[in-house]
């Protein structure tokens, strides 16, 4: 989710230039504050590699309590917390999992991959319209995220498949759109 790119702050630090020595001490606090915060983000990669690496290690309730742990100590960590809602995502835990995305789109509106991974979630639980809006939300905060596009098309195949079935109560209908029914059919469920 979001990735902090240590590189780019070091080399913004290594090419700043101290102002002139009048207001020198008014930079200290800022500079400070720089350093403070690329060490906060290179800690949390750290943090979420390990949390990472004991959930694939099959430590899933381990990786579970230390998540917690750590975003009760940085709640305002989204990348500690795109990963829990991704492994309660994995264990199935669906409710928690909505919890937990729903929150991050409240507290980070800006960031589409909760978007995205709510609306699959609802897509699963057949609430498509909702989890076309959420996917629409996404897009509008990054329209270039292609994984968000490709469930949006898997959303649009699913309204179409509904409205195909709708216009053809009862099963009859012309051989145009039988042959529609059938395509969307197709795609909705794909043979392995």
């Amino acid at each position: 989710c979001a990735r902090y790119n240590e590189i780019s702050i070091a080399a913004r630090l290594a090419r700043f230039r101290p102002p002139a020595r009048h207001v020198q001490h008014l930079w200290r606090p800022c500079i400070l504050a720089v350093a403070l915060w690329a060490t906060a983000a290179a800690a949390s990669a750290q943090d979420t590699r390990e949390v990472e690496r004991l959930f694939r290690g099959g430590d899933t309730a381990q990786a579970l309590r230390r998540a917690d742990e750590l975003i009760a100590q940085r709640p305002r960590d989204a990348a500690m917390r795109f990963q829990r809602g991704v492994m309660l995502s994995e264990l199935k835990r669906t409710a928690d999992a909505v919890d937990a995305f729903t929150r991050m789109t409240e507290d980070f509106p800006d960031l589409p991959e909760p978007y995205n991974n709510l609306a699959v979630l609802q897509a699963a639980q057949g609430q498509i319209d909702r989890a076309r809006e959420l996917l629409e939300a996404a897009l509008r905060h990054d329209p270039a995220y292609l994984t968000a596009h490709e469930n949006l098309g898997d959303v649009y195949v699913r309204l179409a498949l509904r409205a195909y079935e709708r216009a053809a109560p009862g099963g009859r209908a012309e051989p145009t759109l039988q042959r529609k029914l059938r395509l969307a059919r197709e795609l909705t469920n794909p043979r392995p």
